[in-house]
């Protein structure tokens, strides 16, 4: 059985990754994280991705198109599962968005995934 760790962080938390004073610290504890998950066999993907200002968020309402730049979390919504596909573009993969079925009724997150680090083991962030 397979289980998707859901990773949140606050605004604070994901400006740590690049502050000089506390991205060693930051990205040591990942680092760690990952390292152990991986000599104990359980991670089959990951990807750490982008912060969420880079996000956009597509709905339709009465048959229009309602693009956000940004997550936009309404209480009521929660995340039912994610695809990572591969598109040329932010627009390209807004138009796949906007296909699926959630998208008339809650709201589909765009986020880039973020690039590997160098030197990271296969398949971690």
């Amino acid at each position: 059985m397979q289980y998707m760790l859901i990773l949140n962080e606050t605004s604070e938390d994901f400006a740590k990754r690049n502050h000089p004073e506390h991205a060693q610290t930051y990205w040591g504890a990942w680092n760690a994280f990952i390292g152990a998950m991986g000599a104990a066999g359980v991670i089959v993907k990951g990807d750490g991705l982008l912060g969420p200002e880079t996000a956009t968020t597509v709905r339709i309402r009465d048959g229009k198109r309602q693009i956000q730049d940004g997550p936009f979390a309404d209480t009521k919504e929660q995340l039912g599962g994610y695809f990572v596909i591969e598109a040329p573009d932010l627009d390209a993969a807004i138009e796949w968005a906007l296909k699926a079925p959630s998208a008339a009724y809650a709201s589909v997150e765009v986020r880039p995934v973020m690039p590997p680090m160098a030197g990271a083991p296969d398949g971690a962030a």
